[in-house]
């Protein structure tokens, strides 16, 4: 029995579900974030469609920045229930083909296909384009990346998404089909070890800084690097997973049911900079007990509080402490929110305020009163 990996990534997903019911906007560029309006301050793009890419758009960038680029671009504004909706639909979908569905966030999934067949036949790319076709019927388009782990089937999706619009995708290669893409074991080198180490899921610019001092400068490269080096460098758990990294390894389990969240936060970036200590506090103290208002509803107990303050320079610091004992009361997270926050010199004007609790293992949960 042969365990293959599908990655499925819906195209441009909020501004495709927009398309559903707004068709007329298809082809247009468009682009979802804030309330939808392009003058509203401190908002960001939270998709763009392709069109509006073209543009140099792209999720992240301040709405006016955007405007600026695409004055002729259409703006709208984020419907969290809507693509709440939109996501559980396709989910449902993938869950027709087998139970075996990791959901990654509105958007994209892992998903298991057990066979028997040699790879050769043609498994797992006819489920693959059965998924596409299905999640095609619900008016959204997808891409999948097919490989032997996690990390094979997630990279294979960027190449899929670039099949024939980037010249640095193997598009003739055999495992290469459109939307679709196959890298395992079998073409790894052939597709990756010529490729920068940033390549990899999971090395960011940082990690390849350091890699290119030890004279490692592509996957190759990474590939037939000194463990006991790496070991020396980055430590003896990350030095070696990243050896192991390199040569396309990766899990193959697939979690249905993702373990439950060890914290819950709350933030939020102000129109205006924050500059009287009276307000701050009271900002501090609203974020503070919804956050413990939602973990209550939850069932779940707080036992630390931190407090993330960013002034108008982007200087972001976060402080914490430990709550004198579990409790879901929200006076009492409030009051242990703002006693981190007096932590805080509070002398430059406050862009952002954030409150996040950590949450006791949910086996130690109990009915804890004030």
């Amino acid at each position: 029995m042969a365990r293959w990996l599908l990655h499925v990534d819906l195209d441009q997903f909020q501004a495709a579900v927009e398309f559903r019911r707004h068709p007329e906007l298809r082809g247009l560029p468009v682009i979802v974030g804030g309330n939808g309006d392009p003058e509203e301050p401190r908002k960001v793009v939270t998709c763009a469609s392709y069109p509006a890419r073209a543009y140099g758009i792209r999720a992240g960038m301040p709405l006016r920045s955007a405007a600026r680029k695409c004055p002729d671009a259409v703006f709208l504004p984020l419907d969290v229930p809507s693509y709440d909706e939109a996501s559980d639909e396709v989910m449902a979908v993938l869950r027709t083909f087998t139970d075996q569905v990791e959901v990654w966030g509105w958007d994209e999934a892992f998903v298991a296909v057990d066979t028997q067949d040699p790879p050769a036949s043609g498994e797992p790319e006819r489920t693959a384009r059965a998924i596409r076709a299905a999640i095609a019927e619900l008016g959204l388009t997808c891409a999948i990346g097919i490989g032997d782990n996690k990390l094979t089937a997630k990279l294979a999706t960027g190449f899929a998404k670039s099949v024939g619009k980037s010249p640095d995708t193997p598009a003739d290669h055999p495992g290469s089909r459109e939307g679709m893409f196959r890298l395992t074991a079998a073409n790894w080198s052939e597709v990756m070890a010529h490729r920068p180490t940033s390549a990899l899921w999971g090395i960011g610019n940082r990690i390849a800084a350091r890699l290119s001092e030890l004279d490692i400068h592509t996957i190759g490269d990474l590939m037939t690097a000194d463990r006991a080096r790496l070991a020396a460098e980055f430590g003896p758990t990350n030095g070696p997973y990243l050896w192991v990294l390199g040569r396309g390894a990766g899990d193959t389990e697939v979690v249905t049911r993702p373990p439950p969240p060890v914290g819950r936060s709350k933030s939020e970036t102000f129109p205006r900079d924050l500059t009287d200590p009276v307000e701050i506090r009271a900002q501090v103290a609203r974020l503070a007990a919804e956050v413990a208002e939602e973990i209550a509803a939850a069932g779940r107990i707080a036992v630390r509080v931190a407090v993330t303050v960013r002034t108008s320079t982007f200087y972001t610091r976060s402080k914490q402490s430990k709550l004198a004992e579990p409790t879901t009361d929200v006076a009492t997270v409030s009051a242990a929110a703002l006693r981190v926050l007096d932590r805080f010199p509070l002398d430059r004007p406050v862009r952002l305020l954030g409150v996040r609790l950590e949450l006791a293992p949910v086996d130690e949960s109990r009915d804890t009163g004030p």
